[in-house]
C-alpha cells in the first residue's frame, strides 16, 4: 500500500493518503461501490461517457455540501457529462442530504464499504477512513484528463479548471 505525506492538509495538519496518485493520461481504474438505495455502482457502467468524479470526504460538512450542490448545478450544463459525487458517508446519508438539497442531475455513491474507488485513486486519508478532496475528470476512453487532490481539505477544489476540461473533450 502506497502512503503519501506532506501533500495534504486537514484543518492544517497533514494527513497520510493511501493509495497511488494518478495522473493526467493514466487509465482510470474501474471501481465499484454502493448507490444510495445499496445496489452496486461500477464505473464500468458508465463506459464510454465523459465522467467528472467529484471527491468528498463528507456530505455533512460545509464545503463538502457546496461541492456537490454546485455539480448537481453543473451537471444541467452538459448532456454527455455524468457526474458523480462520491464520499465514504454511509448511503442513507447520501439519500437524506440528496432528498434534503434537490441533486438530481448527478449520481451520488458511497465508497464507504471497501474504499475501492478510494484506494484505487489515493484518495484514502488514512487518519480518518474518509475520502480526501478532489476531483478526477474522465474521457469517454477512460483516461485521465484531469485529477487534483486538494492540498489543504477544507478548501474548494479548482471547480473552473475542471469545467474547463470538460468543454475541451
Amino acid at each position: 500500500m502506497n502512503k503519501r505525506t506532506n501533500e495534504v492538509k486537514f484543518a492544517g495538519n497533514y494527513v497520510t493518503i493511501l493509495g497511488s496518485a494518478l495522473n493526467i493520461g493514466d487509465a482510470a481504474p474501474n471501481f465499484t461501490t454502493l448507490k444510495n438505495d445499496l445496489s452496486l455502482f461500477s464505473s464500468s457502467d458508465l463506459k464510454g461517457k465523459i465522467k467528472i468524479i467529484s471527491v468528498v470526504p463528507s456530505v455533512d460538512t460545509g464545503v463538502c455540501a457546496l461541492q456537490t450542490i454546485r455539480f448537481n448545478k453543473e451537471a444541467s450544463n452538459f448532456d454527455d457529462v455524468k457526474i458523480i459525487t462520491i464520499s465514504a458517508d454511509l448511503p442513507f446519508a447520501l439519500s437524506r442530504f440528496c432528498g434534503a438539497n434537490g441533486i438530481e442531475n448527478s449520481i451520488t455513491v458511497s465508497d464507504h464499504k471497501d474504499l475501492d474507488f478510494g484506494f484505487k485513486y489515493g484518495f484514502v486519508i488514512e487518519e480518518l477512513r474518509l475520502l480526501t478532496r478532489g476531483i478526477v475528470v474522465i474521457d469517454k476512453n477512460d483516461v485521465i484528463r484531469h485529477i487534483e487532490y486538494v492540498s489543504e481539505i477544507t478548501e474548494h477544489p479548482n471547480y473552473d479548471e475542471a469545467l474547463k476540461i470538460i468543454k475541451n473533450i
